[in-house]
Parts: C-alpha cells; sequence; structure tokens
C-alpha cells in the first residue's frame, strides 16, 4: 500500500495533536490538579500552647485544622495540673493543614523519691542535695551545736524525717542547723524502758539530739527504747546526737 504524500501529513498533524494533547493535560496535572490536592505553597502558622489547658486544646486546634498528640507528661512544682509545657513544632512555625502538633504536659500527681541523709553535712552541701532531689529548702533554723553550719536534723511537716523514706518531689524541709556556740556539756538522761515520744521531748530539753534506729526482733511493745549510746550519766556537748534503738519495724518509730 503506498501512502501518498497528504497521507503523510496527516499522520504527522494528528501524532503532533495527541502529543501536544498529552502534554497540556500532563501539565494541568502537575500544576493545577497536584497543586491544588496537595494544597501545595498553601501553609498554617503555629499558634502558641504553651500555658493551656489540655481540655481547651481539641476546640482550639481544630478550628485551625490542626492536631495535637500529648508525648510525655512530667511534674513542675507550681504549675497546674495538665497544662501544656512544651511544644514541637514551635510557636510561628509553618505546617501544612491537618499537621498534628506534639506537646509536654504538667503532670497531677508528683513522683515519689527517697529522702536523703542530710545529717552531718554543711548547710551548702545539704541545699545541693536537696536541689538535686527535686525537694524544696523551706528554711533553716540554728540550733545549738559546737559544729557551724552543720545539718544536725531534718525535719518536713514539723516533724523529723528518716533518711529513706518515700517523699513526693517538690516536699518542703527544714534544716535544723549548728550555730557553732554549743560548748556546755550536758548529761545524758537514761532513756531505756521510754516510749519514744517521751525520750525525744526530754532529749529536746536538753539541747541534745535524736537518731532512731529500729529493732524489729525485740520482745518489748513498739515504740520502746530498749538501748542508747552513749549510755546515761555520759555527758555530750550540745546539739551533739544519742543512738537509740528503739521495738518495732521501722514504719512504726517513724515521724
Amino acid at each position: 500500500m503506498i501512502f501518498k504524500a497528504n497521507s503523510w501529513k496527516h499522520i504527522v498533524i494528528h501524532v503532533i495533536i495527541i502529543a501536544t494533547l498529552f502534554f497540556g493535560l500532563l501539565a494541568m496535572f502537575f500544576y493545577f490538579y497536584l497543586p491544588s490536592a496537595t494544597k501545595h505553597g498553601e501553609s498554617i502558622t503555629v499558634p502558641k500552647l504553651t500555658g493551656m489547658t489540655v481540655a481547651e486544646l481539641d476546640e482550639f486546634l481544630s478550628s485551625r485544622n490542626l492536631r495535637y498528640q500529648i508525648n510525655d507528661s512530667t511534674y513542675v512544682s507550681g504549675s497546674k495540673p495538665h497544662t501544656v509545657l512544651s511544644q514541637h513544632p514551635l510557636e510561628g512555625s509553618k505546617v501544612k493543614d491537618g499537621r498534628k502538633i506534639y506537646i509536654s504536659v504538667s503532670s497531677l500527681n508528683p513522683p515519689k523519691v527517697k529522702m536523703p541523709n542530710l545529717v552531718d553535712l554543711s548547710l551548702k552541701s545539704a541545699e545541693m542535695m536537696l536541689k538535686g532531689y527535686d525537694l524544696v529548702l523551706a528554711g533553716t533554723q540554728y540550733v545549738p551545736s559546737p559544729y557551724s553550719n552543720v545539718v544536725i536534723d531534718q525535719i518536713v511537716d514539723g516533724k523529723h524525717i528518716e533518711h529513706g523514706a518515700p517523699v513526693s518531689k517538690g516536699t518542703k524541709v527544714t534544716l535544723m542547723v549548728g550555730n557553732g556556740t554549743g560548748t556546755e556539756e550536758k548529761e545524758i538522761p537514761d532513756l531505756i524502758g521510754m516510749p519514744l515520744d517521751e525520750a525525744r521531748v526530754l532529749l529536746s530539753g536538753t539541747g541534745l539530739s535524736i537518731s532512731e534506729k529500729s529493732d524489729p526482733e525485740s520482745t518489748e511493745p513498739e515504740g520502746t527504747v530498749i538501748r542508747q549510746k552513749p549510755a546515761a550519766g555520759e555527758k555530750l556537748k550540745i546539739g551533739e546526737i544519742v543512738d537509740v534503738w528503739v521495738a518495732g519495724q521501722p514504719t512504726t518509730i517513724t515521724h
């Protein structure tokens, strides 16, 4: 079959038309449809979320076509529970419609830590240790003691607290600190057989401190002093410590 020149010309024209349509449709897809479908070039400015409560976020973000996800929860002393502490992306960032914002919020209950042993530490060292445990120094009270600026006792809610006892982060601790003037000596009273509360009051009245240890094997009534060191009749300087052993489990003698 022999094609005439005009037939070849028509074929070329049709090919050009088809190619033009193809590339035209391709260009429309990439330059019009695809940007429209993906909202290319459009962005949303991330608002400030820090300081808001979680209850406020749903309506606030949905009205801006944004979402959120809680990524972390941390206790911060003095912060209202369920308040946004940080966000990512940051405020002012440009994001696409529907973007998820990751947030960290303040938790309701502070975690527990074990009370450190601050007795016999310098005041400065005790302050640093409290900070390391996320505990708060409520104040210092100076008491007669030959040891200047040395912690004599640690107090929570007006009572001595044993090291190792569970306390919440943010708990306020008062430190009894030696003033360096306790040179007077006091005779140690006989504490054996006394209830622990009476022994505490008696020693406090003489200006001596007390360190309590439990003896779960004792057959004496719980809370009874069964041994002391130094012994009754010996002398200590004001502010120095008398060790006492008390019948019962440790939980029965804490105060």
